[in-house]
Parts: structure tokens; C-alpha cells; sequence
């Protein structure tokens, strides 16, 4: 059995708790904040016995073999070493650290010390994600990658998100080195990582803040953003994250010397798309007919797992805690290796680097 303890009581805690419910051998036996109440209403909710308002005062009495970081990611650096340090295993919601700095230091010491560390890209192991990854392995690109893009979005009429975040200037979100980027476009880069050399050669990042933005008194805080990148083998790959483009996308498109794929993680659902032309007629029908048998492919499969309960929200989270939890009780590699982490929070940080400097 797989003893877990959730370290940050808020909306995301929830998510947690009801994946590690769906895992066999695992059991949440503790929470902790440092709000008190926090702490006693999640577990009332979930009628888990031990809380804390502690960390320290938790990994003493509990002894955890997994603890789930759900707090603000300032704290994340500090709390993961606490837990790894005592010998619980980590899993670090994103972003996985404010600085790459500090995710270098925590995999370095994860490492010396043999304890598994994950961060929480759950966007990297949802169903269609896996099926994607299947694909390219089994060489359906007919080579290495040639480029990359990767589209995110956000809808700014999440008020309960969004209005706390305007209204207060000390909000924890406004204190990050990319604010409102920062705290939601790591999944986005992640699968940009998995395919990136950990050399980047080039990166330039166009960053601006939308009307709608500037409409609802978005002061100094970003909300468009555009990258550009390449590394030392000669991929190329994009980003673009948007609170504007509707509907809102969540894809990722992966183009090869002979075919490529698109992956469209709203719909569920993975496309292939042959780079083989047509010089007749037919290049104005069968594309086509293809893109709509690929389409109907992919419904039936969801159609499928839904009744057969394998497919479902949060499903690529409730993936990727089951395999952290796995290495955890079998030693094995962590889910998320460590270099795409590292990769992914240097990304981050140089695209930081060129986040505008407006007065606030």
C-alpha cells in the first residue's frame, strides 16, 4: 500500500485525492496546510484521518512514501527538498519551480538521495498523448522529427480564477517571474521538451496583453504569448498560448521527413495525416475522406472507453500518478524523465527573460 499525504488543501487538492481513489494500492492517510481550516475541511470531505498544519510536524508522525505538492509554486522548491530530505518520494505540481536554478538543485538532490521525484505534466499521459507517442516510436514520422508545435489557451471568463488574480496586487500568481504565463503554459512547453535537444540555440518569445485584458484592468500581467525555437540538431518548434483564440486550442502537431501527426487534446482524439500528394482529382477528395475516417476512428474509440470507463476527465492525471506511484513501490524510473523536467523549466525561463517590463 502506497501511502500518500497532500501537501495544499485547495481546488486542485480535490483532483488529487479523486485520482488516487481510482488507483489500486494507493491511500491518501494525510493532508497539510498551513491554514488549519483548509486542511480539516479537505479531509472532512474526504474522511481522511490524519491532517496538519505542519509539514515537518506531518513527515514525522506519518512517514509518508509519497507526498503531492499542490501548494503556489514559491513554495515548491522548499517543501519538495523538506520531503525528499525526510525520504518521501515528491510530486510537484506545475510549474515544477519558480527558476531552473532551483529545479536543477531538487533533481540533483532527488538523485544522491534515490528518491523518485515527478512533476505534474498529467497533459503528457492522457490517452490520446500515449497514443501519439506509440505512433512515433513505432516510426510513423519515417524519421526524426522535423518540427513541432504546441498550442495552449485559456478562457479569461474563469472569473473565480481570473478576478482574484486583477483585483489584488500581492496575489502569489502576480509574484511569479511570468505571472499569469507562468503558471499555466508548463504543460504546453513539456510537450515540447519530449522532443527537443537540451541544447536550445535559438528562442524568441513575442509577449503582449490582449484588449480584453486590458479591458478588465490587466495592468502589468501578460496573456499572449508567441515562441519560437530551435535547437543543436536543427528542430524547430513553436508555442503559442492565447486567451483570445476561440475555440480555445489544446494541440499538439508533430511533423516528420514522411508523415506527421496532430493531436488534438480537446476532442480526444490523434490524427494522422500521410505526406503523400495526389496529381489528379483526387487531391480534392481523398484528404478528405481521409481526415473524416480518421476523425469517426477516434470518436468510436472514445465512444468505447467512456462505456467501458477508461476514458474520463483527468484521466491523464490519474496515468500519470498511478506510474509515480508504481516507481515508487518497484524502484523503477521516475514517469517524467528528469531531463525533459529540467529542459522544460529552462524554456521557461528564457522565455521570462523576455517578459515586458510594464509598471505597474
Amino acid at each position: 500500500m502506497t501511502q500518500v499525504a497532500i501537501v495544499g488543501c485547495g481546488k486542485i487538492a480535490d483532483q488529487h485525492v479523486h485520482a488516487i481513489r481510482r488507483i489500486p494500492g494507493s491511500r491518501v492517510v494525510a493532508v497539510c496546510d498551513r491554514e488549519p481550516l483548509m486542511a480539516a475541511q479537505l479531509a472532512e470531505r474526504f474522511l481522511i484521518d490524519g491532517r496538519y498544519h505542519d509539514v515537518a510536524e506531518m513527515l514525522r508522525a506519518v512517514k509518508p512514501d509519497a507526498v503531492h505538492i499542490t501548494t503556489p509554486p514559491q513554495s515548491h522548491f522548499d517543501l519538495a527538498r523538506q520531503c525528499v530530505e525526510a525520504g518521501s518520494h515528491v510530486y510537484l505540481e506545475k510549474p515544477f519551480t519558480v527558476t531552473a536554478a532551483e529545479t536543477e538543485q531538487l533533481l540533483s538532490l532527488a538523485e544522491r538521495t534515490k528518491v523518485i521525484v515527478a512533476a505534474g505534466h498529467n497533459c503528457q499521459f492522457t490517452p490520446e498523448m500515449l497514443r501519439m507517442r506509440r505512433l512515433v516510436q513505432d516510426g510513423y514520422l519515417g524519421g526524426e522529427p522535423i518540427h513541432v508545435e504546441s498550442y495552449w489557451s485559456y478562457d479569461l471568463g474563469d472569473t473565480s480564477y481570473v478576478g482574484p488574480l486583477l483585483a489584488n496586487r500581492t496575489h502569489w500568481v502576480r509574484k511569479l517571474p511570468g505571472q499569469l504565463l507562468h503558471n499555466i503554459i508548463s504543460h504546453g512547453i513539456a510537450r515540447l521538451a519530449e522532443f527537443l535537444s537540451d541544447e536550445i540555440v535559438e528562442l524568441n518569445a513575442s509577449i503582449h496583453q490582449s484588449a480584453q485584458l486590458q479591458r478588465l484592468g490587466g495592468g502589468e500581467v501578460m496573456d499572449e504569448l508567441r515562441v519560437m525555437m530551435r535547437d543543436a540538431a536543427g528542430l524547430t518548434a513553436s508555442f503559442s498560448f492565447s486567451t483570445q483564440m476561440k475555440p480555445g486550442p489544446n494541440c499538439l502537431r508533430v511533423y516528420g521527413p514522411v508523415n506527421s501527426l496532430i493531436v488534438d487534446l480537446t476532442s480526444g482524439s490523434v490524427i494522422k495525416s500521410p505526406g503523400k500528394g495526389h496529381k489528379s482529382y483526387l487531391t480534392f477528395i481523398r484528404p478528405q475522406l481521409h481526415l473524416a475516417r480518421e476523425h469517426l476512428s477516434s470518436a468510436i474509440g472514445n465512444f468505447t472507453a467512456i462505456l467501458r470507463r477508461r476514458l474520463y476527465q483527468d484521466a491523464g492525471m490519474r496515468e500519470l500518478i498511478e506510474r509515480f506511484h508504481h516507481s515508487v513501490t518497484s524502484g523503477g524510473p521516475p514517469p517524467l524523465p528528469y531531463r525533459e523536467i529540467l529542459l522544460t523549466s529552462r524554456i521557461l525561463d528564457r522565455i521570462f527573460e523576455q517578459y515586458p517590463q510594464k509598471a505597474t
